[in-house]
């Protein structure tokens, strides 16, 4: 089950797409986020979501804002994924241990081995502040993502 509005945000350390190391806690105090889970990088429907976000990359990223989309894919996947759709946000890498991350929000899919469409907006004190998780197959509205945020 996934964590819930109200719950504290599970803290999480993963290396991005350039082997940074990223912790959600670096954002506490600081920055409100949008944690993302989704499930392979070059699929169909998280291509469409990712560049969406991209193309609309300054509500998502700015001086209050902070998005981190996490997949189980390996780093070297996601560094060549981000440079091919011009990705200029962390792509979080739940390889290894495989899922843990996607785990600990409730949202890793045993039998698939991957992450399923997951959205946690984090305020800036590690609280849950909205959250939405879609099936594989389903997209999610990035609009319901600016109201959430709107009301931070």
């Amino acid at each position: 089950m996934a964590i819930q509005v109200g719950d504290k945000a599970p803290d999480f350390e993963l290396k991005d797409n350039h082997g940074r190391t990223v912790r959600l806690s670096d954002f506490r105090g600081e920055k409100n986020v949008v944690v993302l889970f989704y499930p392979f990088a070059f699929t169909g429907v998280c291509t469409g979501e990712l560049c969406a976000l991209r193309d609309n990359l300054p509500k998502f990223v700015n001086d209050d804002t902070q998005l981190l989309a996490v997949s189980n894919d390996s780093i070297p996947t996601l560094r060549v994924f981000g440079e091919q759709e011009g990705l200029e946000y962390p792509l979080l890498s739940d390889f290894w241990p495989h899922g843990n991350t996607s785990r600990a929000y409730g949202v890793f899919d045993e039998g698939k081995g991957c992450a399923v469409r997951g959205t946690f907006i984090i305020d800036k004190e590690g609280v849950v502040r909205w959250t939405v998780v879609n099936g594989l197959p389903d997209a999610r509205d990035l609009n319901d993502y600016v109201k959430a945020l709107g009301t931070l």
